[in-house]
């Protein structure tokens, strides 16, 4: 935990907090461009001489595709191929940088060093010394440009500049986090604050979803393959990298099997969201067990939730899938913005 940072939060005015609907109401337009809090995302480092080859053989993507001006999803994996988290990486100065929920961050602080073995390499929680910030919306971009010479212009791109490291994010509304020490993110924040609306994090998450990146969470983790939930779609699977922990299972699916479930986009009506994990059901589910899983949920601007859930493509097909119960809330399914075309 980062107490200077919470420290400096706590003497901010409350809309930092706040989920993203609080302060508007039903029918209104979120922010022109928000800043918010990232600390639900937890931060682990990776450093070390051998760091980069310590997570190719970890990572289900190909590590040495990170550069100072690229950054890219990932996952981990158990034996049976299913992902234990998904994040991002990047790197910040001399380390590589996970990011992810934090409630999936401390299945890999204990489950990465166990395979270091008399590698030169550490892994720390890097949350006590580094702060994540985002801003989102058109004016993101020139709002950064006022602070630094360089800033990431299309998605997966990354900047390293003055001891900051900046990374674009995917999606139709523009996003971009800051990384940095924790003194030099306050001033960041103090000065970015007087032209961009502090917002909770719940906004990030409703741009994420709508982006089609899943993040799993403790309630979801060993539940997907990463095909299921659509990351070699979003280039988040290396099938040429070399072995990792469940690479077996993992290039088996693409090559000689068939996905059976997909991860897609939805909205629902209602109050409250779904929980991440909630069993979903469909009369034409064919395997008996529920047609599939929420991976991630969040209030939308104008009511109900975005949903990225796991979902029987049969079921889907169908169209008749819901929450709970076969007599629960109905989803509605919107389209992704990437294709199942590219399978």
């Amino acid at each position: 935990m980062n107490s200077q940072w919470n420290t400096f939060l706590q003497s901010q005015p409350a809309g930092i907090g706040r989920d993203v609907t609080a302060h508007e109401g039903k029918n209104s337009s979120l922010p022109e461009c928000a800043l918010t809090d990232l600390s639900h995302l937890g931060l682990i480092s990776v450093h070390g001489e051998d760091a980069e080859t310590f997570l190719q053989g970890q990572v289900t993507n190909d590590v040495r595709n990170l550069t100072g001006n690229h950054f890219h999803i990932s996952a981990c994996c158990n034996p049976k191929g299913r992902m234990l988290a998904s994040f991002f990486a990047f790197r910040h100065q001399q380390e590589i940088v996970l990011q992810m929920p934090k409630d999936t961050q401390h299945i890999l602080l204990k489950r990465l060093p166990m395979f270091i073995l008399r590698s030169r390499v550490t892994v720390t929680d890097a949350g006590d010394r580094l702060v994540c910030i985002g801003l989102i919306g058109d004016s993101a971009q020139t709002l950064l440009h006022n602070q630094f010479s360089q800033v990431p212009a299309k998605a997966w791109d990354a900047v390293q500049i003055d001891g900051f490291t900046l990374l674009r994010h995917p999606g139709q509304t523009p996003r971009i986090a800051v990384i940095g020490e924790t003194a030099e993110m306050i001033a960041l924040w103090k000065t970015l604050a007087g032209s961009a609306e502090p917002c909770g994090s719940g906004r990030w998450t409703l741009e994420n979803i709508r982006a089609g990146i899943p993040m799993l969470n403790a309630s979801t983790t060993e539940s997907f393959l990463p095909q299921m939930t659509n990351m070699h779609l979003i280039n988040g699977v290396s099938f040429t990298k070399g072995c990792y922990t469940g690479q077996e299972v993992v290039a088996r699916t693409r090559y000689l099997g068939k996905i059976k479930r997909r991860m897609y986009l939805a909205r629902v009506d209602g109050d409250p969201c779904p929980m991440p994990g909630d069993e979903l059901f469909s009369a034409m589910s064919e395997s008996g067990q529920g047609a599939g899983m929420v991976v991630e949920a969040q209030s939308a601007e104008n009511g109900g939730c975005d949903i990225l859930a796991v979902v029987e493509i049969a079921s889907h097909d169908d169209g008749d899938v819901r929450i709970g119960s076969v007599n629960g809330e109905k989803l509605s399914f919107q389209t992704l913005p990437y294709s199942f075309d590219q399978e």
